[in-house]
């Protein structure tokens, strides 16, 4: 195994110990940032764990999370983007579909490993590059559906895609389908991976840490990650996955 995905399935395991019997208890404090979003000191302490660990033990490695910013050198071309709780409006309410995301990125070669551990799920799935990607230890493979007729399709809704003007665009995507869904977060794109979903429109407003974690996996799984506009890239504010087949067609829809 790639030796940094093993040292990344480690931090899951550091993560999951931290996160879920704070979920299965209730044992948090709900707060809120700015933009009106949840946090928890479960989000927080799981990322400072994580931080810790990776600074520790690889001190030439710089550390972005979604609490905490920056951490170690800044100048490093290695970077862990993290985000502790993915879906912490779920984590509050009981709703097991939160994971931890984890990703090793290169200046030059992008995302290189990748983890999403879902405990509350019982799932995780993971990739590096070149090598495959995997959820439970079995590798994934996208679908091969090739019209959107015959297509589930996953949109997550946001405000943002009512300020674009595009919400008509994304219900007629899904009147198009054959199947629509709302999972949301991380599991979309990773249910795309798995070949159970063949499209995920993810919400307006996406930050790097929600997505160089899933872009990996999906891209390893033989699939297509790009923004709304059909750029391969984690930094932008939108991000569409699909088994590669049908992407062309969505971007063209949403255009």
């Amino acid at each position: 195994m790639h030796p940094d995905l093993e040292f990344a399935l480690s931090l899951a395991d550091t993560a999951d110990a931290f996160t879920l019997p704070r979920f299965e208890a209730a044992d948090f404090t709900l707060g809120w940032k700015d933009d009106r979003s949840e946090v928890t000191e479960a989000d927080r302490g799981a990322e400072s764990l994580l931080a810790d660990r990776v600074l520790a033990e690889r001190p030439d490695h710089g550390f972005f999370g979604e609490e905490h910013g920056l951490q170690g050198p800044h100048d490093s071309p290695w970077r862990w983007i993290v985000d502790p709780i993915d879906g912490t409006s779920g984590f509050v309410r009981g709703i097991p579909v939160w994971a931890t995301l984890i990703a090793l990125l290169h200046d030059d070669r992008g995302p290189v490993v990748s983890v999403v551990s879902a405990p509350a799920l019982g799932r995780r799935w993971w990739a590096a590059s070149g090598e495959g990607a995997f959820a439970n230890g079995r590798r994934c493979n996208v679908s091969d559906v090739a019209s959107l007729d015959d297509a589930q399709v996953n949109v997550t809704f946001s405000p943002g895609w009512d300020e674009i003007g595009k919400t008509g665009a994304l219900v007629s995507l899904l009147q198009r389908a054959r199947r629509a869904r709302a999972f949301g977060d991380f599991w979309q794109h990773c249910l795309v991976a798995e070949g159970a979903v063949d499209v995920a429109v993810d919400a307006i407003g996406v930050q790097p840490y929600d997505l160089a974690a899933v872009r990996l996996i999906v891209d390893e799984a033989g699939g297509r990650f790009t923004d709304r506009h059909g750029t391969p890239t984690h930094e932008h504010d939108s991000a569409i996955s699909s088994n590669g087949h049908l992407h062309d067609d969505v971007i063209a829809l949403l255009r």
